[in-house]
């Protein structure tokens, strides 16, 4: 059950009453109306701005529109008051069955509170981590994959069919260096003192892809021209890197359904050049030309000629500038390829499209939502998540080195330093448009500081409290079904009934961070209710009679643990999604 959608309803039916009644115009847009908590509880449980975005259009005031709704509503029996605030604003107090109502949804449904229909249209890919597999991920791609699979978590528990897709950078010059790189462990596997040349990739986890490729090749390739084993090592290298970064995702229990080669987009051999096929798509629609750019101003585009060359129609679609499609040698710029990737999620199924991208890529996203709009004829849509950068901290202070990659922090270290629950919360804690310190001492500390600790140690105590109800109460029913038979109208404390309030709004918690792409959105919630949580805790210790097991009264403890399991079950549903353990312990 969502509170907030439901009072919408209520809410839109008394404006179209209204409007029968001719007491409004017929036909407003009831689009805008929103329905959300009140700021302060004190003012009531729910509020409305129906009438500050309505009053124009009906061509009267607010106050005077909220004056006709509010008369309305209060025919609603579940409606206890309605009161105007401010300019226009409305104020709703809902009769605590409402709650009470609400609480037993929760107790009954679990885990699965909060979960949305099932939606099948659109299908949304979510494209997340896609790092060049030139090496080991470092702690910033650990955060793109957290919040890519998170955001794909929490769009598959509100309904929404998604894809989980890694974008293989495996063309270009950075793998030909790759493969250079990797030359040289095969020379040292063979025995050879070696030096690496400023330009290739220094760190030893390419020594295992040295000694790969020794077992495989023999000496063969050293009697090879360049030409002749580039193709072969390339080949070796990558499915070594990507076999590497495969292992360190698992380890944060990342898991993707589709791993896309961008090589693949031009495999002639295998059945066509995707490339050509869309640059021809757009000169078939007129939307690429020769022309000239002028050089970019600030940030350098590699993509930039000064000269005259094939430009796509970027413009046309809400970029900057258009945008070169061919080099001077006739290759494909990066930009080229990466128009016929997106071509390709949509004539794959999928017309809602999520990049999550590193920081360092802002300046790319109107070039690809111009390019996504084109080749989709407008049907598609790109959303693009930017995540800045990670300081890595140990006790405040930055944290720089590493044996493994040569020059970085490797996400595996990380993660097998502090665990994955540290790694996955601690990376959507933050908004990820803000710069995260994560303090690799902090992260561990069992204290009320550290939030991941406090949200476990919160679904830890709920698992608790019926172990203690069990050893209590030992022919106590405890399933849900049986506890959510409690009489729960005996929870009357205001501790206990903001709780309510709070899991209350977890399916439109969920709702809202699926639309707006916002994973924190959950991390911040579970922390709330963990915190509201933690707080009755300690009040129980001063008030005896609120104590969640009472061996004096039975029926109490029965309505106590029918909420303490929906807390339980809203915890473990939210860092489910977030991709983190609810553990029954802690030690």
């Amino acid at each position: 059950m969502n509170l907030f959608e439901t009072y919408s309803a209520r809410v839109n039916a008394a404006l179209s009453a209204l409007a029968e009644r001719g007491a409004l115009p017929a036909g407003l847009d009831f689009g805008r109306v929103v329905v959300e908590p009140t700021r302060d509880t004190s003012h009531g449980d729910l509020a409305t701005n129906a009438a500050m975005v309505l009053a124009k259009e009906a061509g009267t005031n607010p106050r005077a529109l909220a004056a006709l709704l509010v008369e309305e509503l209060v025919k609603d029996g579940e409606i206890v008051k309605a009161e105007i605030a401010g300019p226009g604003f409305i104020n709703l107090t809902l009769e605590p069955s409402v709650f009470t109502a609400i609480l037993k949804d929760a107790v009954e449904r679990g885990q699965d509170y909060g979960r949305g229909a099932a939606k099948p249209e659109p299908r949304i890919n979510v494209e997340y981590v896609s790092a060049n597999p030139t090496g080991p991920m470092h702690v910033g791609h650990g955060r793109g994959a957290v919040f890519g699979d998170a955001l794909a978590n929490i769009l598959a528990f509100a309904g929404h069919d998604v894809t989980r897709e890694y974008y293989i950078n495996d063309a270009g010059a950075q793998v030909d260096v790759l493969a250079r790189s990797a030359f040289l462990r095969y020379r040292e596997a063979l025995g050879e003192t070696i030096t690496i040349p400023e330009g290739l990739y220094p760190g030893d986890y390419l020594v295992s892809v040295g000694q790969t490729l020794a077992k495989t090749y023999g000496d063969a390739l050293l009697a090879k021209s360049e030409a002749e084993w580039l193709p072969l090592v390339r080949s070796v290298a990558i499915d070594g890197m990507m076999a590497m970064i495969r292992d360190d995702l698992a380890a944060l229990g990342v898991v993707h359904d589709v791993f896309f080669s961008e090589r693949s987009l031009q495999d002639v051999a295998g059945g066509g050049d995707a490339v050509a096929e869309t640059i021809a798509d757009l000169r078939a629609r007129d939307l690429i030309y020769q022309g000239r750019l002028p050089p970019p101003k600030g940030q350098k585009d590699e993509d930039w000629e000064d000269r005259e060359q094939a430009l796509f129609r970027a413009t046309q679609f809400g970029d900057d500038v258009d945008r070169p499609l061919l080099k001077s040698d006739g290759s494909y710029t990066y930009f080229a390829n990466d128009i016929a990737y997106h071509r390709s999620k949509f004539t794959r199924g999928f017309a809602q499209m999520i990049d999550v991208w590193g920081a360092d890529h802002g300046g790319y996203v109107k070039r690809m939502q111009a390019a996504v709009k084109a080749v989709t004829h407008e049907k598609g849509s790109l959303d693009v998540k930017l995540c800045q950068l990670v300081k890595l901290l140990r006790n405040g202070e930055p944290v720089k080195m590493s044996k493994r990659s040569g020059d970085f922090v490797t996400l595996r270290e990380v993660i097998d330093e502090v665990g994955r629950d540290a790694v996955r919360f601690m990376m959507i804690f933050r908004k990820n448009d803000a710069t995260l310190d994560f303090d690799l001492a902090k992260v561990v500390e069992q204290s009320k500081d550290n939030p991941v600790f406090y949200v476990q140690y919160a679904h830890a105590r709920c698992a608790s409290i019926f172990r203690q109800a069990r050893e209590t109460f030992p022919d106590l029913d405890l399933a849900p079904s049986a506890l959510a038979q409690a009489d729960l109208a005996r929870l009357t404390d205001e501790a206990e009934l903001g709780i309510v309030k709070l899991i209350a709004a977890y399916p439109r918690i969920i709702e809202g961070a699926a639309s707006a792409h916002e994973p924190h959105r959950v991390a911040f919630f579970v922390h709330e209710l963990a915190s509201a949580f933690h707080s009755l805790w300690n009040k129980g210790k001063d008030s005896p009679q609120l104590r969640f097991v009472n061996q004096t009264d039975r029926e109490s403890t029965v309505a106590r643990l029918a909420f303490v399991h929906a807390v339980r079950s809203v915890l473990a549903s939210g860092l489910a999604v977030a991709g983190v353990a609810a553990p029954e312990e802690m030690r």
